[in-house]
């Protein structure tokens, strides 16, 4: 089975190396043997069309885990074509030093635990044959440093994958201040982790500008749509920009809040000035931007909003949404 499986999935990449156009997927299922004898040279029944499909996304994500660039392209009549230019999948020698290969491999330790963890596996064995030397961890010397990105959510691969290949996605979303979610058509851009939450930021087609969304407010699952992006995509300072104002990173004002004592430690770290209230209260002075009312919501009881008042309108209709479920 696994030299029939390495056996195909050569083929389908000497296929999209050779090719000078994109290929649909009908015509690479006519052209790759493997696929032929599986599912027959055209279209059959709905449930062999609905198995050819899965294999032949599963056989792509593995050529793209390989390296394979494999690029995604709608022709004039809407059919999605796929090629992998070999200009594109050529690389120029590599050579790194002992600092820079063991900063890499740090890198790659940070996705130990999450989806990628196998990819990440297979760059490290590349930076060994890029001249990494067997004998050196490329962790050892940073032995006190355990990095860990957590990814919880199922949304997370598709995005990145979407992110990756440019391709506009559709998914459920449910704000803070609604009560059900509703579908958002998204051209994404980057995926960022703040605090410990993953944001995607990218153009919101439905509203007609650029938006960022937290991945654990996304339910359903994440489908794609073919077509090509619409608006322009942002350099990556712009896109990070972005994702830290839209989550509250930036504060161009001051908030008045009582906090319940002992509680709220990342609110104290962040306040600009505190005063202790008695009955187990104090008062902080903490920076005031964008995002903040649904960070306040997260302390629940421990914290109540003094001003401004439009501030503490919103934590009243995030929590008050909550509520209803």
């Amino acid at each position: 089975m696994a030299i029939a499986k390495a056996e195909r999935l050569m083929n389908l990449a000497l296929c999209l190396l050779g090719t000078r156009r994109p290929l649909s997927k009908r015509e690479l299922r006519e052209s790759i043997e493997a696929y032929v004898e599986a599912f027959g040279p055209g279209p059959g029944t709905a449930g062999s069309d609905e198995s050819f499909s899965r294999m032949f996304e599963r056989d792509k994500d593995d050529l793209r885990e390989l390296g394979l660039v494999i690029e995604t392209v709608e022709n004039l009549d809407g059919e999605t074509g796929y090629l992998a230019r070999r200009d594109s999948n050529r690389l120029p020698p590599i050579t790194l030093d002992a600092e820079e290969a063991a900063a890499l491999g740090l890198a790659a330790k940070v996705w130990q635990q999450a989806r990628l963890a196998g990819a990440a596996s297979g760059a490290l064995q590349k930076l060994r044959a890029a001249g990494l030397p067997e004998d050196v961890d490329p962790y050892e010397a940073h032995g006190a440093l355990e990095p860990r990105i957590p990814v919880h959510e199922a949304a997370f691969e598709p995005l990145m994958l979407a992110c990756r290949d440019r391709r506009p996605v559709v998914f459920d979303y449910r704000k803070a201040t609604a009560a059900h979610p509703e579908p958002r058509h998204v051209e994404p851009w980057a995926l960022e982790c703040w605090r410990g939450h993953w944001y995607l930021a990218g153009f919101d087609r439905d509203r007609g500008a650029e938006r960022v969304f937290r991945l654990s407010r996304i339910t359903g699952r994440v489908r794609s749509r073919g077509g090509r992006f619409t608006a322009a995509v942002p350099d990556v300072v712009t896109v990070r920009e972005t994702v830290a104002s839209w989550a509250g990173e930036t504060a161009d004002r001051s908030a008045l809040i009582r906090l319940r004592s002992g509680a709220g430690y990342p609110l104290r770290a962040k306040a600009t000035a505190v005063r202790e209230l008695g009955d187990g209260w104090d008062e902080l002075e903490i920076p005031y931007g964008h995002g903040l009312d649904a960070w306040l919501v997260e302390f629940g009881p421990d914290v109540v909003v003094l001003e401004p008042a439009e501030l503490r309108a919103d934590v009243v209709d995030r929590l008050q949404a909550v509520a209803k479920g």
